[in-house]
């Protein structure tokens, strides 16, 4: 395991509040962290609500006639989420944060000619306006891994509206959080490969992947020592 990247000043006072948000491809375990963490360092969880969508279905069955609905959509439940999580006094951790859904699936949808110029310009501009009103993240926790291990927790967690996502789709995913993540400098990063740190399953990747957020942001004592249920 190491550590690829932290922005430079990512060890931060343990005293201070901290908002972490995790980063990354379908499938790469950003609610599983969420969860590890919230529960390791007593923080609140927000989660991307997936289940509530009213286009997601529609949008993998129709990806041009729906991916403009299902962006918006997406943007706004974020905003909302971020003002909460701005009224919250304590520490919070949230699953996707707001900047990926402009750099990472908006712009590829403009770039595959899936949204039409007017349909991006329309949702930059709403974009552009809604971050200026939003405080970034303390740290930003982007997860990395390979399209086969992608595929095994997709799989795996059986999310009906995700078993019939492409190959090509989620590659194409993986490309765009690198090329993102390297201009990224709203906030500290780090970057964590996952594919042989399995902290879904096992006592010794989630001690570790706890060790490297402890690292990042500059919070002393020891691990707490959780089973997995």
């Amino acid at each position: 395991m190491s550590l690829t990247k932290t922005h430079e000043g990512a060890a931060l006072a343990a005293t201070r509040r901290m908002h972490v948000s995790i980063a990354g491809n379908i499938g790469v375990g950003k609610s599983t962290l969420v969860g590890i963490l919230a529960e390791e360092f007593q923080w609140q969880p927000y989660y991307e609500l997936v289940t509530d969508h009213p286009y997601l279905d529609d949008y993998y069955n129709d990806r041009e006639r729906w991916g403009f609905h299902s962006q918006i959509w997406f943007l706004t439940q974020r905003y909302e989420q971020h003002l909460e999580i701005a009224d919250t006094p304590g520490s919070v951790i949230e699953d996707r944060s707001m900047y990926e859904d402009y750099e990472i699936f908006v712009k590829g949808l403009l770039e595959e000619h899936i949204l039409s110029q007017r349909d991006f310009r329309t949702y930059r501009r709403l974009y552009h306006t809604l971050v200026q009103r939003i405080q970034p993240p303390t740290l930003l926790i982007c997860l990395q891994a390979s399209i086969d291990t992608l595929q095994k927790r997709i799989a795996e967690r059986a999310r009906p509206s995700e078993m019939h996502i492409p190959v090509t789709y989620l590659r194409r995913l993986n490309q765009r959080y690198d090329e993102w993540i390297r201009r990224f400098e709203r906030c500290p990063v780090l970057t964590i490969p996952t594919d042989d740190l399995d902290f879904a399953h096992t006592i010794e990747g989630r001690r570790e992947v706890v060790e490297l957020a402890r690292q990042a942001l500059g919070i002393k004592g020891p691990s707490q020592e959780r089973l997995l249920s």
